[in-house]
């Protein structure tokens, strides 16, 4: 399980550094990966309006961290806590540049109809601090966190969310009475259907195109009940174009995946099943996962008959094996 945390705040250790440092100790005290962004640091070059992502899918500005880190980690993560103070009644302006790059996801799902196979599950949650107390003071930043998780892909509750009022001074967060038992019990709901599913790596050589459509699909028609996972024996430099293309024929968005090693995969996330397609004799396992072995043709260097072909045989395999688990 992945929680992505993105830290908004220009104010280096502030009430929100704390709050969302207090939510990241919570969730390694559970076992639970969590992987913070602390935005105001990172280069975020804003929307420049162009309409690009909307014609092309993608957007024009390829050269910054969105590209490079955020996306990725976006479409990878199972929760994304995002952590603000309130300015004019909304985020600061260096998280609201990372919201306003979203428009290229929201541009994927809408004018694409793609569906990240990670989105039917993903929840999203806000933590947010003001210095006032006014009643209002969090209604345009809800609204805001509406839009932005529809763009990323994620549910959104404003109620569930961890607000708190008339926090101005330096370590006000921490002196908060409530404040742990808060994040205690909103961690726990928020992990709660993520915890008990089952490990599983897809693995093939490349990491190109058999053992990324297994994950996709996988994710996709069983992410509440499977962790899926995937990786190669011999990494390629990038996932196969081909593979993408068919991908989307079945309205599955397989954007910002890249291959890595198995041996990287097994370290980190310990799987409890690995499935295996090809790459047997170059796989070396240490991690004392059930080894299942699925006989599909490599289509690497193939047509887009034969992708397709291979496409369909890897689906039919996932939901025989989620329909046996």
């Amino acid at each position: 399980m992945l929680i992505l945390g993105l830290q908004g705040s220009p104010r280096k250790k502030g009430n929100t550094h704390d709050l969302l440092a207090m939510f990241a100790d919570e969730a390694r005290k559970s076992g639970v990966r969590m992987e913070i962004v602390d935005v105001p640091q990172i280069d975020i070059t804003p929307c420049k309006g162009c309409f690009f992502c909307e014609k092309k899918g993608m957007c024009i500005t390829k050269d910054d961290a969105m590209n490079a880190s955020v996306f990725p980690l976006i479409r990878q993560a199972d929760i994304i806590v995002t952590a603000a103070p309130i300015y004019f009644y909304n985020v600061p302006g260096q998280l609201k540049n990372l919201i306003d790059r979203t428009q290229t996801l929201w541009a994927r799902k809408y004018r694409f109809k793609l569906t990240d196979p990670g989105r039917p599950w993903r929840k999203g949650f806000l933590l947010s601090v003001g210095a006032t107390r006014g009643k209002n003071l969090f209604e345009g930043v809800h609204l805001t966190m509406k839009y932005f998780y529809d763009a990323v892909g994620a549910d959104y509750n404003p109620d569930d969310c961890l607000s708190y009022r008339r926090i101005e001074h330096r370590g006000d967060m921490r002196k908060h009475d409530t404040v742990i038992n808060d994040v205690q019990e909103a961690l726990q709901t928020l992990i709660k259907p993520f915890v008990n599913r089952k490990r599983v790596l897809f693995a093939c050589l490349e990491n190109a195109c058999r053992s990324q459509m297994a994950c996709a699909f996988a994710q996709y028609y069983a992410g509440d009940r499977l962790e899926a996972f995937s990786a190669g024996s011999l990494p390629a430099a990038a996932i196969n174009p081909l593979m993408v293309t068919v991908m989307q024929e079945k309205g599955i968005d397989m954007a910002y995946r890249f291959p890595q090693s198995i041996d990287t995969v097994i370290a980190s996330k310990a799987p409890e099943m690995i499935v295996t397609m090809g790459c047997d004799e170059d796989c070396a396992f240490t991690s004392g996962a059930k080894i299942n072995k699925w006989n599909v043709d490599d289509p690497a260097g193939q047509d887009i008959s034969f992708m397709r072909r291979v496409r369909d045989e890897i689906e039919t395999r996932v939901e025989v094996m989620i329909n046996r688990l």
